[in-house]
């Protein structure tokens, strides 16, 4: 089987991370390549933010918790680092584009041998006052919305089973 489809294939949501730092290497091309994921008429509208900042990642998960109303305690499940995609609100794709990047980092992370997770909320979080001060502490200009959070680190267990493929996925015509 081709390596590109095996890795896609056996790629799973991480939820239980070891306190282990990620090597700043490791992010940047993991982040690299989500700027290689395709966008409408290639606008590019996402922009990626690479949160190793102990103090900046856990304001970011109190944030994420807020939204889910305290369901968890820390909803990155102890990764070291997240991956925050916004896009530009002002592009028409924004919303598929920032999914895009979302699914390449995801994947590079497997790749180099990292796990990883969407965290959902992304939206909420930016719309708070805090999340908007974060941008602007930044510099960061304009109008975003958080698409997600990908959060990563080192897997601390075995790797989850994938659940069987549901019938009727694919039609040939």
């Amino acid at each position: 089987m081709n390596e590109l489809i095996q890795s896609i294939q056996s790629r799973r949501s991480i939820r239980c991370y070891k306190r282990d730092p990620v090597p700043r290497e490791l992010i940047d091309q993991v982040a690299q390549a989500g700027t290689y994921a395709p966008t409408a008429m290639g606008e590019q509208s996402p922009i990626i933010l690479a949160v190793t900042d102990q103090t900046v990642r856990d304001q970011l998960s109190r944030l994420n918790a807020q939204v889910m109303g305290g369901m968890l305690e820390d909803p990155f499940y102890g990764a070291p680092a997240v991956l925050v995609v916004l896009a530009d609100k002002s592009k028409p794709n924004h919303l598929y584009d920032g999914t895009l990047v979302m699914a390449n980092l995801m994947l590079a992370a497997h790749a180099l041998g990292l796990g990883s997770c969407w965290v959902h909320r992304a939206k909420e979080v930016f719309e708070m006052p805090e999340g908007k001060a974060l941008l602007a502490s930044l510099g960061i200009q304009g109008e975003y919305e958080g698409i997600g959070h990908c959060i990563l680190g080192y897997p601390d267990g075995p790797t989850p089973q994938p659940a069987p493929r549901k019938e009727n996925y694919i039609y040939h015509i």
